[in-house]
């Protein structure tokens, strides 16, 4: 026993005695190995400095790259999904303004951009119905749920084994001993509160449940980035749900702390379905390496909507990809504003490119409206979004805490024409770090809808004026600028 102390001590002192050895090497790794974006590599580096080898252990944990490996394939589907691409694309190119509707005509260059970078299908047949309280969302979800004959595929990043799980499990259990197919795709961070035994559970009963990029040892996370953002529900290709809500009672208001959660979630019914079936599947395959590719009923008979319905695209990003998909789409859609942009977000650290969008915009005329919460749910990351706004505000952004509650909506609505809601914040980390899905929605009338939501939200909002900004305390000075330092790592 003593030469094994006697080992460590000696040990203990090479490290110690070599520390600044230690840092030059890792710093050489960071700077040269993986490349970043240089802010995140000078974050990177400020922290190794101030927390020599522990900072270097936490970039390992944090903050080395993928690569851009593609991890989700879909080679079963390639060919028919790239004919309707193909065909969209020779449609959007050759036909003149007067062949194609005012909202098609205006937005034709982002449809494009999504068509080509990730074979984004254009489908216009979608009814799309907004909810922004937890209750009404998961009660119209359960019963859905209730009337499904196939299958019910969910994927959520946080699952909470409380009150609001177990009405859902209720269902769960009586459609799967009907014979109903029941999947429920989970990321291991958001639900690592719940124990493995539970999930064993669920499979007892006919549950099948699949773990996204699962934790060493039962307990033991060695990806704190690259999580699985998404929320997904797909019933029998009849109705589909993407938003903000997961699952767990504070969604619903029964968390103290937080109190009223207010959200975005769209119930979808038509042919944007297709989508968010295909991203649950490529997620699904990934995580419990099961290809459900070949069972082709999983993408057929996809409910379309009404003729006069919403054009609609689905839209993903992750880090697996070189493109940043939802944040292109956000600023695509800042620079054709004309009038105003309503943006919605729990965390706003956005990058250069962002900033720089909503600066040209703000100053060419432009009304900039963002709305953030009035309390965090992250610490680090709310005084970080605060500095960001300090800035917006002292640009001429309307800026406003939303003080009825927690604020958790995600999106943008730009001229009450389009709007762009889903999984994604407006931040690094939803920008290139996790997996993400949005909605683009090109019509007036449901914009027109999101927009007046926005502006009944904004009856519990305190404005954050350029006097009120200026007048904040050193305390509060002295954190965003700290955390700001740190955003490109948050």
């Amino acid at each position: 026993m003593e030469a094994v102390w006697s080992y460590l001590q000696t040990a203990g002192h090479f490290l110690t005695g070599h520390l600044i050895l230690w840092n030059m090497l890792f710093a050489i790794i960071i700077i040269f190995f993986e490349r970043k974006d240089p802010k995140s590599v000078w974050a990177w580096l400020l922290l190794l400095y101030f927390i020599p080898f522990l900072g270097f252990l936490f970039y390992l944990l944090a903050g080395t790259d993928m690569h851009k490996r593609k991890m989700f394939r879909m080679k079963e589907v390639e060919d028919r999904l790239n004919e309707v691409v193909r065909g969209q694309e020779y449609q959007l190119k050759n036909s003149s303004p007067e062949e194609t509707d005012e909202e098609i005509d205006r937005y034709r260059d982002l449809i494009m951009y999504n068509l080509e970078s990730s074979g984004s299908v254009l489908t216009n047949d979608n009814d799309i119905t907004i909810y922004t309280d937890g209750n009404a969302k998961f009660d119209a979800l359960i019963e859905d749920m209730r009337q499904a004959k196939e299958f019910i595929h969910m994927e959520y990043y946080i699952i909470k084994n409380d009150v609001l799980f177990q009405r859902i499990l209720e269902v769960l259990k009586e459609k799967a001993a009907e014979g109903v197919e029941v999947r429920i795709l989970f990321d291991s961070m958001g639900c690592r509160s719940v124990k493995g035994k539970f999930w064993k559970q669920l499979n007892s009963w006919g549950i099948e449940t699949a773990e996204f990029f699962p934790a060493l040892l039962g307990r033991l996370q060695l990806r704190v980035n690259y999580r699985n953002h998404r929320k997904i529900v797909v019933i029998d290709n009849q109705v589909g749900y993407v938003g903000g809500f997961n699952v767990g009672k504070e969604y619903i208001g029964l968390d103290e702390k937080f109190g009223y959660w207010r959200d975005t979630h769209l119930r979808i019914q038509g042919s944007a379905i297709f989508d968010l079936q295909l991203r649950f599947i490529l997620d699904w395959n990934y995580a419990a390496k099961q290809n459900l590719f070949t069972n082709g009923r999983y993408l057929e008979h996809v409910r379309h909507g009404s003729g006069e319905g919403c054009k609609v695209q689905i839209i993903s990003s992750g880090p697996d990809n070189t493109l940043q998909q939802i944040r292109d789409n956000y600023l695509r859609l800042i620079h054709k504003a004309k009038h105003r942009i309503s943006i919605q977000t729990p965390y706003f650290i956005p990058d250069e490119s962002v900033i720089s969008a909503l600066m040209i915009a703000i100053r060419s005329g432009v009304e900039v409206r963002i709305m953030i919460p009035c309390m965090p749910d992250h610490p680090f990351v709310y005084w970080a979004t605060y500095s960001y706004i300090g800035d917006m505000v002292m640009a001429g952004a309307k800026c406003y805490t939303y003080d009825n509650g927690f604020l958790h909506s995600k999106g943008l609505v730009v001229d009450e024409e389009v709007f762009c809601y889903g999984t994604a914040n407006m931040d690094i980390r939803s920008f290139s770090l996790n997996f993400e899905v949005n909605a683009v929605v090109y019509d007036a009338r449901k914009a027109r809808e999101m927009t007046e939501i926005f502006e009944q939200d904004l009856q519990h909002c305190t404005q954050i004026t350029r006097e009120a900004y200026a007048s904040r305390s050193l305390k509060i000075r002295f954190k965003e600028q700290m955390c700001r330092l740190l955003s490109p790592v948050l």
